[in-house]
Order: structure tokens, then sequence, then C-alpha cells
């Protein structure tokens, strides 16, 4: 498999083909009010630090990540709601015209045909390489556990300690950090905030939402809490801060 990686920016006439590949995320993930906010403007304002990999021709996975001004007062330390607020960061900074001082990845697709053959790794390569590149010091990561979601009642403080051969995670999105020279830094602990009504939470999940407590649905990271009796219920994911000095 011969991967060719490039920025969007170096080939617009892709923008249609990446918005083709399926992340798979669950029904749920499309319905955060940060990400209806921002998702879709991230390669009209950021075009030059999305990634994308060709196969032959065929577009198989993209990579998008954003700059932010870190070194600010209010800011200086990652944020406990990690991917939402690096979103409202970077557009606002773009906005406003700040000068960024580092870059965050905030999301790697690979096509279904493609998994399991290393290319996330090479994605996240090429985004630590494309920020070095542009003169950054350290890519930061909001990152989303792969395997988290076969344990939604484990805290993400003692999900990220587990380990398996060589003492590396045992959950392969963080091993695959950590084996690119990445350190856990920290939990993002209201990484994604998704609230909805009751009605809303039923047809993403099918699920019948009539009891207060918390809910266990396919694909969350931690359970959803539902409020019956108020008419609605929201999903807090956690997420791992994970930085990659490039100094």
């Amino acid at each position: 498999m011969t991967i060719e990686i490039c920025t969007l920016a170096d080939r617009p006439e892709l923008l249609a083909d990446i918005w083709e590949l399926n992340p798979t995320w669950p029904e749920f993930m499309y319905h955060g009010p940060i990400a209806d906010a921002h998702y879709g403007q991230f390669v009209d304002t950021f075009h030059d630090y999305t990634l994308v990999a060709i196969d032959q021709g065929r577009v198989v996975a993209r990579g998008h990540s954003v700059p932010f001004a870190f070194d600010l007062p209010g800011r200086r330390a990652l944020p406990p709601d990690g991917w939402d607020r690096i979103l409202i960061w970077a557009f606002d900074d773009h906005r406003k015209r700040r000068r960024p001082d580092t870059v965050s990845a905030v999301e790697v697709v690979i096509d279904p045909a493609h998994r399991g053959r290393g290319l996330s790794t090479q994605m996240l390569q090429a985004m630590t390489d494309n920020a070095r590149k542009k003169g950054y010091r350290r890519l930061v990561v909001p990152v989303r556990p792969t395997a988290k979601h076969d344990e939604p009642d484990t805290p993400m403080e003692a999900y990220v300690l587990k380990c398996g051969l060589e003492g590396l995670p045992s959950d392969p999105w963080l091993r695959t950090h950590v084996r690119l020279g990445g350190r856990i830094v920290g939990v993002a602990p209201t990484s994604m905030v998704i609230p909805g009504s009751l009605e809303q939470w039923r047809a993403w999940t099918g699920l019948p939402f009539d009891e207060d407590g918390p809910v266990h649905v396919p694909g969350a990271l931690s359970p959803v809490l539902c409020s019956a009796s108020a008419g609605h219920a929201v999903y807090i994911e956690p997420n791992v801060w994970i930085e990659h000095p490039l100094g």
C-alpha cells in the first residue's frame, strides 16, 4: 500500500471526497452543539491543517487539526472541556486574528477498508510533521480512547492507568500516541457535552429513556445522564489530553 498524504490546501479538488469518508460514530455523536457550530468549517478556515491520505487516487483518510493561542490570560492550561473548548478557542482566535502558538488534532477518520493497516499512525505522524513544518513547538490532542466504550463505568482517570505489554497503555489509540512520543498529561472530564430532549435521545439510540439515572448507550464512553422527570438527558464525554512535543 503506497499512501500519499498531503494537506487539503495542496489538493483542494479533494474537498468533496474527504466528506465521503464515514467516521462510523454513534448517531448521538453528530448532535453536539459545539460540533454543530464548527465542524463543517474546518476545511474552509483551516484547510492547510487538514490532512488527506490518498491511495491510488482515492481518498482513504482525513485528519483535522486546528491552531490556537495557548499563551493567553485565562488559558495556559489544557482545558477540562477539551474538544469543545479547543474549537471555541481556535475559531475565536481566527476571527480576532490572534497569533496561534499551539496546534490541536481534533479528528482522524480512516476508510473502513483501510483500518488495521497502520494508517492512523501515519496520519497522526503527518499532523505532527505539518505542525512542526509550520514552526509550532507542540501538538496537543483531546484523545477519545477507542476501547473505552467497552468500560463505560470505569473512570477515565483509572482507565488511562491500564497498561499492557511493554508498559504501554492498553487502549489501542492511546498506545499509538505514546509510541509516537506523545505524553499523557491529564484528563478532560467534560470534553464533549451533548444535551437533548428525551425524544431526541430515543431517536438517536432507540432506547426508552424513561427513568431517572444513568443510561448505558452503545458507543458512549460514559453513561448518559437521564432526567426523565425533567424531560432531558445529557452525555458528558471524558477524553485524555496527550501532548506531542515538536521541538
